[in-house]
């Protein structure tokens, strides 16, 4: 397709699912994945022929639930960073749950606790979200963004999205995200446990409430 509104599997999360419908038929989307400049969309269906219009149809409930997440692990990464001055170095996500890696040798008595207790401090306090674009020279001085790495994005990118979760939280993403924090949802950091000498791992889940 020339365009889509789909968001294609990168970043650590997965792919918007949905449909596209056209005058003659429709089909269910399983599947985007990026090649290069196209996005490739995987369907449950009949295939249009080439040169026909269709419409995307988003799956609004799994792409709320993704834009989240997303921000709830935004969220994680500027807490453990400003209270404990450590940087994650993995992650994914689902619908509604999560994972990330930080750079801990230890972690200290009673972290999960008080780690679920500060982002429902940043929940409660419902920051602001912005998105903007940087040109890459301008984002490598960043020192907000030097330590989410943003040296290693590809060469070719000569502009760099930048998601700032206001007064927390500042990284070079091209994922989606909800407007303020306090749409996030409770935060429940279900489970620690040690990736390897010097990485801990952070599970979370989100509820409604």
């Amino acid at each position: 397709m020339d365009r889509t509104a789909f968001y294609a599997t990168s970043g650590g999360q997965p792919h918007d699912t949905g449909h596209l419908v056209w005058a003659t038929g429709a089909a269910a989307v399983l599947d985007v994945r990026s090649d290069g400049d196209r996005v490739l969309h995987t369907l449950a269906g009949p295939i249009p022929e080439v040169g026909t219009t269709v419409t995307g149809e988003v799956d609004d409930g799994r792409r709320r639930h993704m834009m989240r997440t997303h921000t709830a692990m935004h969220i994680l990464c500027g807490v453990i960073w400003r209270d404990w001055l450590r940087v994650v170095t993995g992650g994914n996500m689902d619908a509604l749950s999560g994972r990330m890696d930080f750079e801990f040798v230890e972690l200290p008595e009673g972290f999960a606790e008080r780690l679920e207790e500060l982002c429902s401090a940043e929940i409660a306090a419902d920051r602001p979200v912005e998105v903007s674009f940087l040109d890459r020279g301008e984002a490598v001085l960043d020192r907000d963004l030097i330590r989410t790495k943003v040296n290693l994005i590809p060469d070719y990118v000569t502009e760099i999205r930048v998601v700032d979760i206001v007064g927390l939280d500042k990284q070079a993403d091209g994922g989606t995200h909800v407007s303020s924090t306090g749409q996030v949802g409770r935060l429940e950091v279900t489970k620690t446990e040690s990736k390897g000498k010097g990485f801990k791992r952070v599970r979370f889940v989100l509820h409604d409430e």
